[in-house]
């Protein structure tokens, strides 16, 4: 009995055995299966990092900048480039590069061989920071046109005037260039050169980037400011298949005329019916603003009209005046040049650059004598209250809302 006992212990380790051996070798246990969920070969290749295009690990990356006394075909002789190719390259390059415009200051790059020669294979010219044009110099002769991928990031700013707008951005690391975005869109509505100290603001933004650098500001996606104790909303929405900027009432941002002709000066002397003369030294009124700028700063246009009067005028030097409607006109004064096509006759847009600031006539020094009109009779430029243009319709009104509302919360969370 106990042989037959032993035989029969024996026979059913025997088997549990094999069937453990069995279903070790025709499945996967669930520990292994957790390391084989990454495949044996990988398929794809990993990625070779690249510029301008071409492989980095293939060449003997070199470079520098373009100084004022080089040409691009002599930039290339000193690379070791013959007159022959050179000459090759300069016909592939009419169609694709004009070199006349090979600026100094810009930034070039060298592709050569790896191998004790070093001999150049691509060059790399930026044209700016976006754009570039490739010259392969070697085996087939080619010449192409590159652009550097443009990263967008969405960002938001918020601060307090302290002494400029301008200074508010870049004093806190901010892109500076903002300032001119912001004057843009309440430019009809804020008047920057009266920002005091401790007007706040809040603005939605998209920048972009290459190669980590800033080159510019995108999209308005929403702003906030509050000056002279009134909050001043900018809500983007596409009205007439045309985006503009709008306030918290619908009303659009943009008004009959500018709020000033100029951006970023200062006003050195305002409208007043009494003012001593700075070269007379007599009083008399000084029906206008006076904005001092640097000599060659742009002059805008505050409203749409035709020029009625240019040339130099006595003590105004020289001027342009403009007739915007049937009640309204202005006059801009010393001016150092008129901008290209400004004529007597001509139509001006409002925006329109119509000159440059100067000193000419009886001035101390380079500024904008600014005046306006109303009737034929002088009006102080900075209480002229300009009504708004293309409200938002009847219809929009509910997607306006949406917009509007979608935008104020945003602003509110930061």
């Amino acid at each position: 009995m106990k042989k037959i006992n032993l035989e029969f212990i024996i026979v059913a380790l025997v088997v549990v055995l094999s069937v453990v051996i069995a279903w070790f070798f025709s499945g996967t246990p669930s520990y292994k299966k957790q390391l084989t969920n990454i495949p044996d070969s990988v398929s794809t290749p990993l990625e070779i990092p690249s510029l301008y295009g071409l492989p980095v690990d293939s060449f003997l990356i070199g470079g520098g900048k373009v100084r004022t006394d080089m040409m691009l075909a002599g930039l290339l002789n000193n690379l070791g480039v013959s007159g022959d190719v050179i000459n090759r390259l300069m016909q592939k390059t009419e169609t694709v590069f004009d070199v006349r415009k090979f600026k100094a200051g810009n930034k070039y790059q060298t592709f050569s061989s790896l191998d004790s020669i070093h001999q150049l294979n691509y060059f790399v010219y930026e044209k700016d920071a976006v754009n570039f044009i490739v010259f392969k110099v070697s085996d087939s002769l080619e010449v192409w046109n590159g652009v550097k991928q443009i990263d967008t990031l969405r960002n938001t700013f918020s601060g307090r005037i302290q002494s400029s707008l301008w200074n508010t951005f870049a004093d806190r690391g901010s892109n500076p260039m903002m300032a001119n975005e912001l004057s843009e869109i309440y430019a009809w509505t804020i008047d920057f050169f009266g920002l005091q100290v401790g007007d706040s603001l809040k603005v939605i933004y998209d920048e972009y980037f290459v190669d980590s650098v800033s080159i510019g500001i995108g999209k308005i996606h929403g702003a906030w400011f509050r000056s002279m104790n009134t909050d001043f909303w900018a809500v983007p929405f596409v009205q007439d298949s045309f985006e503009s900027y709008y306030d918290d009432k619908g009303q659009s941002l943009r008004k009959a005329f500018l709020k000033a002709p100029l951006r970023f000066s200062r006003i050195s002397s305002r409208f007043s019916n009494s003012r001593m003369h700075p070269v007379l030294k007599i009083r008399r009124p000084h029906h206008g603003v006076d904005y001092a700028a640097p000599v060659g700063t742009p002059v805008y246009s505050i409203g749409d009209g035709v020029v009625i009067q240019t040339g130099y005028n006595g003590g105004a030097g020289n001027m342009v005046k403009i007739k915007h409607n049937s009640v309204y006109s202005t006059v801009y004064m010393h001016l150092s040049k008129y901008a290209s096509g400004i004529r007597q006759g001509g139509y001006v847009k409002q925006g329109d650059v119509i000159g440059y600031v100067g000193s000419t006539g009886l001035s101390t020094g380079p500024h904008l004598d600014f005046r306006f009109y109303k009737n034929g009779s002088p009006v102080d430029p900075l209480k002229v209250e300009a009504p708004s243009v293309d409200p938002i319709k009847k219809e929009n009104i509910d997607s306006f809302n949406i917009v509007k509302q979608s935008v104020m919360k945003s602003l509110s969370g930061f």
